[in-house]
């Protein structure tokens, strides 16, 4: 037995809103992240100040952060997009799938929303002031945490109809 995704048709107008917003946030956090890490990694001493990273214990440069950026939220977030999109079967990931009943990128995007929130957290804990950047960003890692619990994308991405021991998903 194979298990298709729903079709996104109109009688379900709420599922293609949850999930193309849900792909649009991942790609958009995935593509600015990638690319604020590389800032980061490469030029961190020249575009941010010195100040910054005192205020953060044990980070010395912009290096470590600008990986977590960079690998973690950005490669991250755009294969989870990918996970989203096209819900490959990959094998590493069964485990997960058999535990939440969900296909991988349900639980990553909550994951990554919630990292987020916690990232823009420390932010504004550990920097002064506030910026419009970390208000955007901050609420991409609310959305992204909140969305996977809608029941529209509960139902997209859910693989419970799934037998235990066989093939259960055809690659979209």
């Amino acid at each position: 037995m194979t298990h298709t995704a729903p079709a996104l048709t109109t009688s379900h107008p709420a599922t293609a809103v949850a999930y193309k917003a849900t792909v649009g946030l991942l790609v958009f956090l995935g593509i600015s992240a990638l690319g604020g890490g590389l800032m980061m990694i490469f030029a961190g001493d020249t575009i941010f100040p010195a100040e910054w990273l005192t205020a953060f214990p044990v980070i010395t440069n912009w290096v470590v952060p600008g990986l977590v950026l960079a690998i973690g939220f950005g490669v991250g977030s755009l294969v989870t997009a990918h996970g989203a999109r096209r819900q490959p079967t990959w094998g590493v990931m069964r485990p997960v799938e058999q535990w939440t009943r969900q296909h991988w990128s349900w639980l990553a995007t909550s994951l990554i929303g919630l990292g987020q929130m916690v990232w823009i957290a420390l932010e504004l804990l550990y920097l002064e002031g506030g910026a419009w950047l970390q208000v955007l960003y901050g609420s991409v890692g609310v959305a992204l945490f909140l969305l996977p619990l809608t029941a529209e994308l509960r139902r997209r991405l859910s693989i419970a109809d799934a037998p235990e021991d066989t093939a259960y998903r055809t690659q979209r």
